[in-house]
């Protein structure tokens, strides 16, 4: 069963096309690799998908619901999640602050609420915390609870900017470059880490990845884009041999190993 149906996203920059005629069905439980030279346009497909963008055509349905105009916050209570290229932590609040913050979609309180501390106040504070104290132990942050994230190592934040994004309890987690700027132990590392987050969360994932080890090692289906058009998509062992995704890469079959 799809969780998410994308059809025909096309979207341009004044004159210059970043995506055209993008389709996609994303099954439940599936973990889908999105992979293409710099400037192909995977980014833009998850700006657009995750309601960053409007795009200038094309339909995206997710969970059963039409979402091609909704905004970000709107996207994320629906239960969809997503970490950025450049992390983006708030490096002022504490690694547990940010884990607690993350949960705003589902504040069952308004201003009042907080004012008055109401009963719905309480209760909402209460599972936040809860679910930030959950994520800390699953994750193995719970020494850096009371750190700031700009303190701690990279890998360590991007820990942290995944456990953010699983806080909302989302229903697909979207990933981007995970692994960038990772050294090869926390590469191993973070390979275990999503395999293990999807069985024990039982998400659809979908992540964009230049380092081909994640992706051939964790996805079962990849989709290749080129210019902001897909050029081929199958299993690792397909797209590991297919003519036109080594030339977009400019190597070799051995290239898409490393």
């Amino acid at each position: 069963m799809a969780i998410l149906e994308v059809r025909n996203l096309t979207h341009f920059f004044g004159g210059l096309r970043a995506v055209f005629k993008f389709d996609l069905a994303l099954q439940e439980g599936e973990v889908l690799g999105l992979i293409g030279p710099n400037g192909a346009g995977k980014t833009t497909v998850f700006n657009l998908v995750s309601g960053f963008y409007h795009p200038t055509e094309g339909d995206i349905c997710f969970r059963g619901n039409e979402i091609v105009r909704l905004r970000p916050h709107e996207v994320t209570a629906l239960g969809m999640a997503r970490t950025f290229q450049n992390i983006r932590l708030w490096n002022t609040l504490t690694v547990f602050e940010n884990l607690c913050i993350s949960q705003h979609s589902k504040l069952g309180y308004g201003i009042l609420g907080t004012i008055f501390r109401s009963r719905g106040f309480r209760t909402s504070e209460r599972c936040i915390r809860k679910t930030a104290e959950e994520i800390l132990d699953i994750l193995s942050l719970r020494h850096y609870a009371n750190e700031y994230p700009k303190n701690l190592p990279y890998g360590l934040q991007r820990r942290i900017e995944i456990g953010r994004a699983l806080a909302m309890r989302p229903h697909l987690l979207m990933l981007d470059e995970p692994a960038a700027g990772m050294n090869p132990g926390e590469v191993d590392q973070l390979i275990e880490l999503i395999t293990w987050i999807r069985d024990k969360f039982q998400l659809t994932i979908w992540l964009i990845e230049h380092h081909m080890r994640v992706v051939m090692n964790i996805c079962e289906r990849i989709v290749v884009l080129d210019f902001g058009e897909t050029i081929a998509q199958g299993t690792p062992e397909e797209i590991r041999q297919d003519p036109r995704v080594i030339q977009a890469y400019l190597g070799d079959a051995d290239s898409i190993d490393a």
